[in-house]
């Protein structure tokens, strides 16, 4: 029996979920990932639950909000004057901008309104807020050497 531990490349696949079950994200398209175990690359939870995995397990993983893409804040809904935007592209909701935060770090910003004078954005991870599961199934160990 070969189960991965810290340091090991694990190849899995995924499928993600909201907690109402709607899938957000999957390896279906992208291909399976490599991820290397104690590389802080995934939540702590999916690392916990693959380190006792066997090559063709599969396993549901739940995280709470406040261990996935942290909690809403709204202090990140912010208003910007359009007058203060390139004037192309045009905004437009959905649309994905950089910024930069208070404190010096990159922050993506997306456009959920369009106003006459400004657009209001919201720097929250799309997932914040959200308990969300993670179906993984383990295709192929590297251990470290």
């Amino acid at each position: 029996m070969t189960t991965p531990k810290n340091g090991d490349t694990v190849t899995i696949d995924y499928v993600l979920k909201r907690g109402d079950g709607e899938i957000v994200g999957n390896t279906e398209q992208a291909g399976p990932q490599e991820i290397q175990l104690g590389s802080g690359q995934i939540f702590p939870q999916i690392e916990q639950a693959l380190t006792g995995m066997e090559v063709g397990d599969e396993k549901t993983v739940e995280i709470a909000c406040e261990n996935a893409f942290g909690p809403r804040r709204e202090e990140l809904v912010i208003d910007i004057p359009l007058a203060s935007l390139p004037p192309e592209p045009a905004p437009q909701p959905g649309m994905a901008m950089q910024a930069q935060s208070p404190d010096g770090q990159p922050l993506t910003l997306h456009i959920v309104e369009v106003g006459d004078d400004a657009i209001k954005a919201d720097g929250n991870h799309p997932l914040a807020g959200e308990d969300v599961t993670f179906d993984l199934a383990l295709r192929d160990i590297k251990q470290a050497s």
